[in-house]
């Protein structure tokens, strides 16, 4: 009975996250004009963007958005690599969290997981939580802390997966918008 609620609530959060892309990318669709005065913040504005969305430990942030809507009417790869390092930046404050001891999430199942990740993976644990879009970035940051991984080492990893995924999302919305 208890298996079959947790398929059931799967399935449930897949079809509202499916809903909620398709109205996003009709509502992006058919106010194209408004989407093109985002253009005017430019590369600077997304950056800043992105390193806020980021620097927020465990709380959602639609990080993914204007990356997805500049990706249209800028160049995708300026976009990825301007929200992509401001992303990488903004993930510092979990590893800083981690690092200094003070990790407020540290005894939970999902940070243990993430933990063991950490100190069997190490940086390829990084990259590629920086890469999906899971929020489990968080927890590899103050992992990555806790465990002393170099700053320099977390910082590469987490830019190069951050770029990725904001170059993916960013021709994603070169070629749906």
């Amino acid at each position: 009975m208890k298996r079959a609620r947790e398929v059931w609530r799967r399935w449930g959060a897949s079809a509202v996250g499916l809903t909620l892309v398709t109205a996003l990318s009709l509502l992006l669709y058919t106010h194209r004009a408004t989407i093109v005065r985002f253009q005017a913040y430019g590369y600077p504005g997304l950056f800043l963007f992105a390193l806020l969305t980021s620097a927020s430990v465990v709380l959602p942030m639609p990080g993914l958005v204007l990356p997805y809507v500049l990706g249209a009417v800028l160049n995708p790869w300026g976009v990825a690599l301007a929200a992509g390092t401001g992303a990488a930046l903004g993930e510092l404050t979990g590893y800083l969290a981690g690092w200094s001891g003070t990790a407020i999430i540290a005894d939970t199942r999902r940070y243990a997981r993430v933990r063991g990740w950490m100190e069997r993976y190490g940086a390829l644990t990084v990259f590629l939580l920086a890469y999906l879009p899971l929020p489990l970035m968080d927890f590899a940051g103050i992992a990555a802390g806790a465990t002393r991984m170099p700053i320099s080492r977390f910082l590469f990893w987490c830019w190069l997966g951050k770029v990725c995924k904001m170059l993916t999302v960013a021709f994603l919305g070169a070629k749906m918008l």
